[in-house]
């Protein structure tokens, strides 16, 4: 038989103030003395044995070797938990895309760096479907990744920024005045994975425009579309952002009655004060544009 743990807790307060009216008054949370009482007695009940005098208040023989036995665990329990408080106030770890975490992050947790010099951090490349799967197994803190939909249940969002989609063109390439409903798609089409939010987005204009456009070239990453636009090689599917800059040669055109690229930050319950500080920053770079 094991007994119950907080009435062990109970037992090692009232052991170490000397009777149960002086623990109601020392007890780091708020109990009333009958409550302490009852539980004492059941701790007692199970044990089989009286564990202290009540009135003048002294220890038995069995409540000492009790008492002995909890004081090194309980005495040092609120050390260990101020320890284990401080190493979690100045550790994060953060879910992202690798684009952002390259691009927009650095400035932002520099900043953070400032006012904590101390910042312990943990950067994992997630999408958006990873990211919140890190954060519903609680192995993330905070997340900034593509919103497509709802979140699951207990995560929360906020949206940082909606950026429209681009086509990246040969500089002197000439677009149909009715735009995608009248567009030639003779180009090769240089585009992230299928799966990629971004991609998925492109899929519903051009299938609102009635186009089919297969893509040519398939790539990980948004410096790969530019550069292979900027090679010669087809269009790009490519995004207005801040910090994304229009390769020599090439030129922008937002992709009409396409929906836009939604990024936000996801967190589960209550975020810590560093979390909160990198947010801020999120916040402040995303306004910034």
């Amino acid at each position: 038989m094991t007994p119950n743990l907080h009435h062990l807790e109970l037992f090692y307060h009232v052991a170490l103030n000397g009777g149960i009216t002086a623990a109601s008054r020392s007890m780091p949370y708020g109990i009333q003395q009958p409550a302490i009482s009852g539980q004492i007695t059941l701790l007692e009940n199970d044990l089989g044995v009286r564990l202290f005098q009540r009135r003048p208040f002294k220890l038995t023989p069995e409540g000492r070797e009790l008492y002995e036995f909890l004081t090194p665990f309980f005495s040092a329990l609120p050390d260990m938990a101020a320890k284990i408080a401080g190493k979690a106030s100045r550790r994060l770890r953060l879910a992202a895309p690798a684009t952002i975490i390259r691009r927009h992050l650095p400035d932002v947790l520099a900043s953070v760096r400032k006012a904590r010099p101390d910042l312990e951090l943990s950067l994992v490349d997630a999408d958006q479907r990873a990211a919140f799967a890190l954060l519903e197994a609680e192995q993330v803190d905070l997340a900034v990744c593509e919103l497509e939909g709802r979140a699951p249940a207990g995560i929360r969002t906020e949206v940082l920024i909606s950026m429209p989609l681009l086509l990246l063109l040969p500089e002197a390439y000439q677009i149909a005045r009715s735009g995608m409903h009248g567009m030639a798609v003779d180009l090769p089409l240089i585009r992230p994975p299928a799966d990629a939010a971004m991609t998925r987005l492109f899929a519903r204009a051009l299938a609102k425009a009635k186009l089919d456009w297969p893509s040519r070239i398939e790539v990980n990453s948004l410096e790969l579309v530019h550069a292979y636009v900027a090679g010669g090689f087809g269009a790009g599917l490519s995004v207005k952002a801040p910090g994304i800059v229009t390769p020599k040669g090439t030129r922008a055109w937002q992709i009409p009655e396409c929906p836009e690229l939604t990024i936000a930050a996801a967190w589960r319950g209550k975020l810590s004060p560093l979390a909160e500080l990198v947010l801020a920053g999120l916040r402040k770079r995303a306004k910034a544009g």
